[in-house]
């Protein structure tokens, strides 16, 4: 399951659980769309995978008891900027190939 991590952490913005701004990797690297966009370059900074919108876990128990009630999201900060110079020269020679073909 998701982890739903609460703000982006680059810019610490927040994310709360239905927000369609979110953005994760597929270690759940999370980052609001426009860090993703303007700074991150779809080149996540802590694996070099690419973004994907995060999906909305249900608000109510529509089926089994999977709804935010019973996994709420997570309340753990992981605010670590993103250096540019060193981002820029990491995803230098990656971000031309699409995601999923790194």
């Amino acid at each position: 399951m998701l982890e739903l991590r609460p703000t982006c952490e680059h810019c610490n913005g927040s994310l709360p659980p239905a927000s369609l701004d979110a953005r994760i990797c597929s270690y759940e690297c999370t980052f609001c769309a426009t860090c993703v966009e303007t700074i991150l370059g779809n080149v996540c900074p802590n694996c070099g995978g690419g973004f994907v919108p995060r999906p909305v876990r249900p608000s109510r128990n529509w089926k089994g008891a999977n709804f935010l009630g019973k996994d709420p999201a997570s309340t753990t900060l992981k605010h670590r900027p993103v250096d540019r110079a060193v981002h820029a020269e990491f995803s230098a020679s990656i971000r031309s190939i699409p995601p999923e073909k790194r």
